[in-house]
């Protein structure tokens, strides 16, 4: 008695639709594919209860006779391939021939499809891979599929499921990807009788991503253009400030495929180093044309996972497109600010009484200086707020009056002194306590000087800036701090130090006297010089030139902690943590006073920056209020 027998069509369906169709986002995908290898340039695709219960996928391309229709429905039939050799060469998203007979297995599937130039269209109707019902029927050009109770006969697979609000959002996403994969064509994806995704269809990449997540992300968009000859990279990403704490916002298109690749994605990563958090992702849509034969991709059933011949060609290619598009290149550092989206706003009713005591931290909280000298005079007869006294009102008028008059003399005194000003090779140090410019011997280039003009400080943390149409807030610390460490890592064999007059000792653990001996050319690159002067103890001579003095010592122990906790990291990544916490420590703290050239040198330095967005650990460094942006909060919708 023979045990090996061979398998009815219909169970080697069902067993193949365990490979394609995991959930409704695969039929989805799989029908919307073929649509777009039907040059179809409009597609539209409705789901019901999240596309358990119905899923419908209509497109205007070339239809199918009804032979065709009938072989579609059969397993292994294509029209994209026709040998072994074609899959070298593949330029379509679909080859397999899998997808409609695995689909109408585990579900109630019915096609509609007409060809132009004919009265009639085929349907097709087919239970859970049952005998189908074919006949004509009256239908528009291009094709409809609709998928009705997904794995109705295959209960088992079917409570695996996710919630229906999950496996809605999971169709909604890859609606999402291939729109941005094909800004051609004009999707339109209806969710429970609403209308969530709609693109122009127009051709235009960046109109597509403004459609799909808003006209808010346009500002923050990066253009990528990059070839090699061989290889081509396009597409945009976003500005570090503008992030998700998902990858949902990352779509990868290789030769006008989706695909996932680990090594793309690496590569991004690397890329936004210190520009981001640790836990956020950018906006990215990459689009890269390489050599067909230099890549496989059927090395997966649902064809999402890709095969380079050379991963790590791919790796710095993608890498050196994305780091040359997310720096500045010259830029004004108003282009770069991240805008604020959405500002919350504040209302605070007027007290009934005001006096002097609690007027004064309002005014005295922010040091604003006015574009000309207000013209107070003795015949100022304005009637002071409600609850105030005149005479105290007339008295904290003139001293705002004295203040701004003091203050403009010293703006333009400073204006004077700024025309001597310079910054050398992008190494200028300043002493945030005098503000005093400090000049290291190098060769004059150029006055770095920014388009933004500092107007105030707020709370001692944010300096105030605008230029011609926008106003500005800047963190003055995560300034500082990026400023401090992109002149660090410019330094390529040793960080300056300065030399101690009183030598300071360190006591030691065992343990942090292994990791400063195994990490010694490390610290030395960083400014600091040590020794041992005992078992448990090491003499500091030499600390970085940027930093107080007061600090040297913490720095140096929360590096041995940094160094205990990382595990396996490469050289350069040490070096990067290192780096941003000695520039943490060395810039400026929020409540600290700065007086306006100290605002001036930061906004300067901040400009010449490469990668002025954010602080090394990630935090926004610059926030921009357009005067539309100011418009609006002020309900000035009549401009």
């Amino acid at each position: 008695m023979s045990f090996i027998h061979v398998l009815d069509d219909s169970t080697i369906n069902k067993i193949a639709a365990g490979e394609v169709v995991e959930r409704p986002a695969s039929v989805v995908k799989e029908l919307v594919e073929n649509a777009m290898d039907a040059k179809a340039d409009r597609i539209e695709v409705e789901i019901m209860a999240g596309g358990t219960s119905y899923m419908r996928v209509t497109d205007n391309g070339i239809g199918m006779s009804p032979e065709d229709a009938k072989l579609a429905i059969q397993r292994h039939a294509t029209s994209k391939i026709y040998k072994v050799e074609d899959l070298l060469s593949i330029d379509t998203l679909g080859f397999r021939g899998e997808a409609l007979p695995s689909i109408s297995s585990v579900s109630r599937f019915t096609l509609q499809t007409r060809q132009a130039g004919t009265e009639l269209g085929t349907e097709i109707k087919i239970s859970g891979g049952r005998e189908s019902e074919i006949g004509e029927a009256g239908c528009s050009l291009g094709t409809t599929i609709k998928v009705e109770d997904l794995f109705f006969n295959t209960p088992a697979r079917k409570k695996f499921l996710k919630t229906t609000n999950t496996e809605g959002s999971k169709i909604n996403d890859y609606i999402i990807k291939l729109a941005i994969s094909r800004p051609d064509i004009a999707f339109k994806f209806i969710n429970n009788n609403k209308t969530a995704v709609v693109t122009p269809g127009n051709g235009n990449l960046y109109d597509t991503l403004r459609s799909i997540y808003g006209n808010s992300l346009g500002d923050a968009l990066l253009g990528v253009d990059f070839s090699d000859g061989e290889t081509t990279v396009k597409g945009y990403i976003s500005k570090p400030s503008t992030i998700r704490s998902n990858r949902n916002w990352q779509t990868f298109i290789v030769n006008g495929r989706i695909i996932s690749n680990r090594a793309i994605s690496k590569a991004v990563d690397n890329a936004y180093t210190a520009l981001i958090p640790k836990a956020g992702f950018p906006m990215v849509a990459l689009f890269m044309d390489v050599q067909p034969n230099t890549v496989d991709v059927n090395v997966h059933p649902q064809k999402s996972e890709i095969k380079f011949e050379d991963e790590g060609y791919i790796f710095k290619l993608v890498y050196k497109s994305v780091l040359d598009a997310v720096r500045p290149h010259g830029k004004e550092l108003g282009t770069l600010a991240a805008n604020v989206e959405r500002p919350e706003r504040h209302f605070t009713a007027p007290a009934t009484t005001v006096n002097k005591p609690v007027m004064e931290p309002l005014i005295d909280d922010m040091h604003f200086v006015p574009a000309t000298k207000p013209s107070i005079g003795t015949g100022y007869t304005n009637p002071a707020p409600s609850g105030l006294p005149s005479s105290a009102y007339q008295y904290r008028v003139e001293q705002q009056a004295r203040t701004f008059h003091e203050a403009q003399t010293e703006m333009e005194s400073l204006k004077e002194q700024e025309k001597e000003a310079v910054l050398v090779d992008n190494k200028v140090l300043v002493d945030m306590e005098t503000g005093e410019v400090k000049e290291a011997a190098a060769t004059v280039t150029s006055t770095g000087q920014s388009p933004m003009v500092p107007i105030g400080q707020v709370d001692d943390t944010y300096i105030i800036a605008q230029d011609a149409d926008s106003l500005y807030i800047v963190d003055q610390h995560a300034a500082h701090e990026r400023i401090l460490y992109d002149r660090f890592a410019a330094m390529t064999d040793k960080i300056p130090s300065q030399q101690l007059l009183v030598h300071l000792f360190l006591d030691v653990s065992e343990r942090e006297a292994q990791l400063i001996e195994s990490n010694s050319e490390l610290f030395d690159s960083l400014g600091f010089s040590m020794e041992q002067s005992g078992p448990a103890q090491y003499r500091l001579m030499e600390i970085p030139a940027d930093i107080p003095m007061g600090e040297a010592e913490n720095i140096i122990r929360e590096i041995l902690v940094s160094l205990e906790d990382m595990h396996k990291l490469s050289a350069a990544e040490i070096r990067h943590a290192c780096l941003a916490m000695t520039a943490c420590k060395a810039a400026i703290k929020a409540g600290f006073k700065l007086n306006f050239k100290q605002m001036e040198i930061i906004l300067a330095e901040l400009n010449q920056t490469a990668m002025p967005y954010t602080c090394p650990h990630g935090r926004p460094t610059i926030l921009k209020f357009s005067s539309g942006e100011l418009a609006k909060m002020f309900k000035r919708t009549g401009f």
